[in-house]
């Protein structure tokens, strides 16, 4: 069974929320997880616990930042494969 995440990252206070956003897309895509980029959100795919462990690395890094944003993260059911 796969985890399916849904993550939106939004930098706040920021001239270059692109960028930022960018960033984190190649963060993501470094890790052993299925990568799908949509207009408003990135969705992920795998292991539940790898999937798990990405979004607290993601949260932990952004806090390491030291800018203001907002990130939700929306858990679809799994899937079979």
């Amino acid at each position: 069974m796969k985890t399916v995440a849904q993550l939106t990252y939004i930098p706040l206070y920021t001239d270059h929320p692109k960028e930022k956003v960018q960033d984190l897309i190649e963060f993501v895509a470094q890790h052993d997880v299925e990568v799908d980029i949509n207009y408003l959100s990135t969705s992920v795919k795998g292991d539940t616990d790898v999937v798990f462990d990405l979004i607290r690395e993601i949260y932990d890094t952004m806090i390491l930042e030291d800018d203001a944003f907002r990130f939700h993260v929306e858990l679809l059911s799994p899937t079979e494969d």
